[in-house]
């Protein structure tokens, strides 16, 4: 083979993967995020509640979750079905169990718990699935740039 012929073979190869990558980046980058929360306490007495927690999928489809927030007042979750916690101080975090990790494009999951108070017991205000805020709409990320070589 010619020198010229395998500069070009080369240059052709490079800008085949060039292209490669970058269709890659391009749908990875068009993942579009988004999430509803219900949350209800459906039961309170004198240091203890109740709480149900919905969570909606309002983005592309996940095969495991974690829903993560913030309580207010301290509150403390002190049995949960549906899910696996971990609290540490107010942050609380959620994750799915074995069976119930994959949430479609518009599905949802439920989970509840039992918690403790002392002052007040002030609903969560900001929930995240996934790392992601959860505002009841489909967030567009920002494309990443693709690098050119």
């Amino acid at each position: 083979m010619s020198p010229r012929r395998k500069i070009a073979a080369l240059l052709s190869a490079a800008l085949v993967a060039t292209a490669a990558v970058g269709a890659l980046a391009e749908s990875s980058a068009q993942a579009a995020p988004g999430c509803q929360v219900d949350y209800s306490v459906t039961n309170q007495w004198n240091a203890g509640f109740g709480a149900n927690v919905k969570v909606t999928n309002l983005g592309d489809p996940v095969t495991s979750w974690t829903v993560d927030w913030t309580f207010a007042s301290g509150q403390k979750v002190t049995q949960l079905w549906n899910g696996a916690v971990i609290q540490s101080g107010v942050n609380v975090s959620v994750a799915n169990l074995s069976w119930n990790g994959g949430l479609a494009t518009g599905a949802s999951t439920s989970f509840g718990f039992n918690g403790s108070w002392s002052g007040s017991n002030a609903v969560p205000t900001t929930f995240k699935l996934n790392g992601v805020t959860c505002t009841g709409a489909v967030s567009t990320p920002t494309p990443t740039p693709t690098p050119t070589p």
